[in-house]
């Protein structure tokens, strides 16, 4: 996956939208612009090139904490958040990494308030 598809898949999720933010990284949040939440953060080069860090569950973080081409996000994992960064060369497939940021806009949006959930339809 390059970042002009993680970008076109990342705005296909329901209420997302997209903010160029942290050293130019194309960062990911859902809700309004007055409450959100980031799900997904992408560009930061690292060793293997950009790399996209997202929000994962515990069995999420189990899985992939370890795995080839994925380690717990820089800042973020450090502070006890569970999340996750993939080389996008070298670390998940496009179909992995889909659903994995899928995962996270889903995490992320329920801890918006339950009255802007309703309002987003993303009440489930």
């Amino acid at each position: 996956m390059t970042l002009d598809q993680y970008n076109a898949f990342c705005a296909t999720l329901p209420s997302a939208f997209h903010v160029v933010q942290w050293g130019n990284a194309d960062v990911w949040k859902v809700g309004t612009e007055k409450t959100f939440k980031v799900f997904a953060i992408g560009g930061h080069e690292g060793e293997n090139g950009p790399g996209v860090s997202f929000k994962v569950s515990d069995i999420g973080w189990e899985v992939l904490r370890d795995a080839p081409g994925c380690r717990p996000a820089p800042y973020l994992a450090s502070r006890g958040m569970k999340w996750i960064q993939a080389d996008l060369k070298g670390g998940l497939n496009a179909k992995d990494l889909k659903q994995y940021l899928e995962a996270s806009h889903a995490l992320v949006a329920e801890g918006l308030p339950k009255r802007l959930r309703a309002e987003l339809g993303l009440a489930g």
